[in-house]
């Protein structure tokens, strides 16, 4: 594939934040739009899986209800870019750990890679972090209690990001991926699939923008635990 100059992923926090406790909003969620109209998040307290697709913010909350946010919500975390494919393929009858393989045979493992697949999906499960209020808990302590949804012949679109291993901590390294049914009633963030046919899209990215809460007390005074946070984040995703 032939990386576009251009391209890049912003990001406003980081996930190493989120999953330490840092889920505070710091940012409005349609600013992210300034920037890129394919792409993934949540909402204060953790609260729910966003999904950006064809410039369209959308929400699924814990009760697996899925609504199109407005743009003024806050967000502690969410990347986006604008998504052109650079290589695309068709894949069939095939489970998670396959088309994520097909998808590492096609890529540089260290660069950013959006991750679009529209298809039909033999099964869909997803699970939808709760909403938190102050004092907030690790996130791992969330996952261990998340609602969890499943959906069989379901068709929709998995949007997402492959991240380096060298940028474990700002985003979860390996696959991060979000769902979305065409239907728009079913969504979250992604446990595992299995595809019956579909289409793969990559775009790998030449940039990764980095934005940090910088008015946020919370965020500058409390010092990320990397060490602690990268065990979490395997857990969580």
């Amino acid at each position: 594939m032939t990386v576009k100059t251009k391209s890049y992923l912003y990001q406003h926090g980081t996930l190493g934040g989120l999953m330490q406790d840092l889920m505070e909003g710091t940012e409005k969620i349609g600013t992210l739009s300034d920037y890129g109209d394919f792409g993934l998040g949540t909402l204060e307290g953790s609260n729910g899986e966003v999904i950006f697709l064809d410039g369209v913010i959308y929400h699924a909350d814990e009760t697996g209800t899925i609504n199109q946010l407005t743009g003024e919500e806050l967000t502690p975390y969410a990347a986006v870019t604008n998504f052109e494919s650079d290589g695309e393929f068709s894949i069939v009858d095939a489970g998670d750990d396959t088309v994520k393989a097909e998808i590492l045979n096609k890529i540089s493992h260290n660069l950013f890679t959006a991750v679009k697949i529209k298809g039909t999906f033999k099964h869909m499960h997803v699970r939808v972090a709760p909403k938190q209020v102050k004092p907030y808990p690790r996130f791992v302590e969330i996952a261990r209690h998340q609602p969890e949804f499943e959906a069989d012949q379901v068709s929709g679109t998995i949007v997402g990001f492959f991240t380096p291993k060298l940028f474990h901590g700002a985003a979860a390294a390996g696959f991060h991926l979000h769902f979305i049914s065409d239907d728009r009633k079913f969504g979250g963030h992604v446990l595992d699939f299995e595809l019956a046919d579909g289409k793969v899209a990559l775009m790998e990215l030449a940039e990764f923008r980095q934005h940090f809460p910088i008015e946020s007390p919370e965020y500058l005074a409390n010092e990320i635990q990397l060490d602690e946070i990268s065990k979490d984040i395997e857990e969580a995703e």
